[in-house]
């Protein structure tokens, strides 16, 4: 008993007492408006773009089939290099004229720190738009709503309480 008490006591200070840190993060229901068009329903990415101006992480993928995720261009360079399990971010497609909505969940400690949300959107056989979107990530801009410049007609944030 005595040895189970010791080894809890210094797990205990390493987890919480030693200054590690636990990421907090809070959850953002997004909501994405698509703009009327014709043909195939739109895959969209959503990632956290660093200060620098690199990709940091994929928030949500909007497109279900990875054979098409080549066509996000920018996007798909960053995820075949980090090879990021996609899985619990993917979702279906979005089609022209239709809404969707994706929960998001964003590391407070990015708030304010010059970090963006890049909307990155691409149609079968039509144009891609690496930046359909971009939001700061500051406490103003995140609660906006962000008009969009191709297959995005626009997005909005809320915060889930």
């Amino acid at each position: 008993m005595n040895k189970l008490y010791k080894v809890l006591t210094v797990l205990f200070f390493v987890l919480f007492g030693m200054g590690t840190s636990f990421a907090q993060s809070s959850k953002y229901k997004c909501m994405l408006q698509m703009n009327s068009y014709q043909g195939e329903a739109a895959y969209v990415v959503i990632s956290l773009i660093n200060p620098k101006g690199g990709y940091e992480k994929t928030l949500a993928v909007l497109g279900p089939d990875k054979q098409w995720y080549n066509t996000l261009k920018e996007w798909y360079k960053f995820q075949t290099k980090s090879k990021e399990k996609l899985s619990a971010v993917t979702s279906a497609s979005i089609g022209g004229g239709d809404r969707a909505i994706k929960t998001i969940s964003i590391e407070d400690s990015k708030l304010n720190k010059g970090y963006k949300l890049r909307f990155e959107t691409a149609v079968e056989e039509q144009k891609y738009h690496v930046k359909d979107i971009e939001i700061p990530l500051t406490t103003q801009g995140i609660t906006e709503r962000a008009a969009g410049t191709g297959y995005l007609r626009f997005v909005k944030l809320s915060k889930v309480q």
